[in-house]
Formats: structure tokens, C-alpha cells, sequence
């Protein structure tokens, strides 16, 4: 098991994934980065690239931009962050994403025809996520307060102060993934890319960027660690709340088939964990176990019990990260 620490060795390249997962997934997150830098001497601040998702978007974004994982742990718990781009800046996790449940959709038929068409025309050959999120209602959520905590830590007319900050997101109208700060998408503002790739289908209105809708990432993949493919990195770190290698045994139907998803999502995953191993990298992924399932319950946008996730992760990923276990998963490389 590699022990390498990302800017010990200026020919290594290194990169971060961090997956969709809400609310409690961003709370997880927070937990498995700081268990990071502790138990494993890794400095997240040194990764040569950084592809967030959704949830992953937001954390991306603000570590790319200076903030610490301890400082991200902090503002969690509601303490005064007096130094770095949060310094000062308040932020109601209660509300600020709409709450835990949705707001009625708009009611008129299909979210998207234009991606239902794109699938017919592809063979259904779009990731069945892409092709249900077309079916479900247009969202009425705003995502207005996420831009404007993206808008307060981003330099002024600058994509991101990290040499390489990535966020992932789905073109609404063909299907196709969209990874903003590419030379292949569009140009976007960070705020506006970060709030289209947290736009859950039937959750949030979709985010309009150079003309055409655009929609969570995690309705292509949770993960999107193949975004990787044509950068010959040496080392991966995944950190994604819907991987789960272990799981625990809820009780309500709901949370059953929640924890069902989660293995499509986990054997997407390691999929596009294959393409790159193949190419010689190195990849670590890191996702809740059953302490953190059980924390986490059924819902990934429950406000209520965040820091009861982000107490379980910080015990259960640095058990994790210290001597491997149930939720954790190395390549060979």
C-alpha cells in the first residue's frame, strides 16, 4: 500500500476524486479528508488535480481555492473560521440547500424530451440514471446560495486558484458529461458549473450555461473517476459517499433500496477505477461503511443528522485510511 504524500515527489502526478452524496455525503467528505491528511501524512492541497461531482463539486471548489480540510470540518460544526477564503463567511447548512426534502416540481410532463430523444436516437446506450433523470419533473429548488458561497471564495474573473480544478455535470438536452475547466466544455463561471453539477433532476431547476441546460453530474456517474483516462496520473485518492464496500441492515423499504443503488454505484466505480489502473496509477477509494450507513439513514439530504455523519466518518475513515478495512479499496497499480 503506497504511502506516497502528493508534492514529495515533483514526477509523481496525483489527483483527488470526490463523488455526489447531498448533504450527508458532503458532511462525509469533510470526515475522510481530515482522516486523510492525519492518519496517511497526505496534504490534499498538493493534488495536481481535483474532479468534483455534485457534493464533491462544493468541497472541490473550496479546497482548490485555499480552505483546509480542518477548516472544513470547523465551519461544519458552526465555529468562526478566522483566517483563509471562509474566513468570516457564515453559512446555514439547515437551509441553505433547500432543506431535506424537495419543493414541488413543476408539473408539465417529462424534464427533459430533447434527452428522452437523445436516448431513443443512442440505443439507450446513456447510463440509466441519464435516462430516468429525463422522465422526472423540471425541479423548482434554487441553488442560488451555493453560487454565492462559490462567488465569495473564487478571486475575482478567475476559474479557480488550483492549476487544475475539474467539475462534473450533464448537458441536459443530449445526455452528454460535461467536465467544466476542460478545454472541451464550455466556458462557465466556477460558481455557475459547481451549481449545474449539484442540480438533482426533479430536485433543482437546471442551471443554463452558454444556452443549454445543465444537470448534476451524478446522473452520469457518482464518480467519474475515468475523467482521469488522458491524464497518466500516478496516484488516486476516491472519496465517495454513494461507494459503499460494506453495508448495514436498514430496516425501512426506502433505505433498502437505497443501499440496493449503492451497489450499482459501487461496481460503476471500480469500472472506471480499471481504466485507470490500467494505465498504471495507483487508486485508493474511500466510502462509508456501516457505521456511516447507519448514521447516514435513507436520505442523503437529511440536514438533521449531518453531524452525526461527520462524527462517524472522522472515526471510521481514519481507521480506514490507517490500516485499510471493510470500506476501503487499493489497486495494485
Amino acid at each position: 500500500m503506497s504511502q506516497l504524500t502528493p508534492g514529495s515527489d515533483p514526477s509523481k502526478r496525483t489527483a483527488l476524486v470526490l463523488g455526489g452524496g447531498g448533504v450527508l455525503g458532503a458532511a462525509w467528505m469533510v470526515g475522510a479528508l481530515c482522516a486523510l491528511e492525519e492518519a496517511r501524512g497526505v496534504k490534499v492541497a498538493d493534488m495536481d488535480v481535483i474532479v468534483g461531482t455534485s457534493a464533491g463539486s462544493v468541497i472541490g471548489a473550496l479546497l482548490a481555492a485555499g480552505v483546509t480540510p480542518s477548516q472544513l470540518c470547523a465551519h461544519q460544526y458552526g465555529e468562526p473560521i478566522t483566517e483563509g477564503p471562509l474566513a468570516g463567511y457564515a453559512w446555514d447548512y439547515e437551509s441553505a440547500t433547500g432543506g431535506s426534502r424537495p419543493s414541488m416540481p413543476k408539473l408539465r410532463g417529462p424534464g427533459s424530451l430533447k434527452l428522452i430523444g437523445a436516448s431513443l436516437r443512442r440505443g439507450f446506450r446513456l447510463p440509466p440514471t441519464a435516462v430516468l433523470s429525463a422522465f422526472l419533473p423540471v425541479g423548482t429548488g434554487s441553488l442560488d446560495r451555493v453560487g454565492h458561497l462559490i462567488e465569495a471564495i473564487t478571486p475575482m474573473g478567475e476559474w479557480s486558484p488550483h492549476g487544475d480544478l475539474r467539475v462534473v455535470a450533464m448537458d441536459y438536452d443530449d445526455g452528454r458529461r460535461t467536465v467544466f475547466g476542460t478545454e472541451q466544455a464550455p466556458s462557465a463561471s466556477l460558481a455557475d458549473a459547481v451549481m449545474a453539477s449539484c442540480a438533482i433532476p426533479g430536485w433543482f431547476e437546471p442551471i443554463m450555461i452558454d444556452g443549454r441546460p445543465y444537470v448534476d453530474g451524478g446522473a452520469w456517474s457518482a464518480t467519474s473517476v475515468d475523467v482521469l483516462v488522458d491524464d497518466r496520473v500516478d496516484e488516486v485518492f476516491v472519496i465517495a459517499p454513494m461507494v459503499s464496500f460494506t453495508t448495514d441492515d436498514p430496516d425501512g423499504l426506502f433505505t433498502r433500496l437505497e443501499r440496493q443503488w449503492r451497489r450499482r454505484v459501487t461496481q460503476r466505480c471500480l469500472e472506471e477505477v480499471d481504466v485507470i489502473e490500467a494505465q498504471g496509477a495507483q487508486v485508493h477509494v474511500l466510502g462509508p461503511n456501516e457505521e456511516d450507513l447507519s448514521a447516514m439513514g435513507g436520505n442523503i439530504m437529511e440536514t438533521s443528522r449531518r453531524l452525526h455523519v461527520l462524527e462517524s466518518s472522522l472515526e471510521t475513515s481514519r481507521r480506514a485510511w490507517e490500516g485499510g478495512g471493510g470500506n476501503y479499496f487499493a489497486s495494485t497499480g
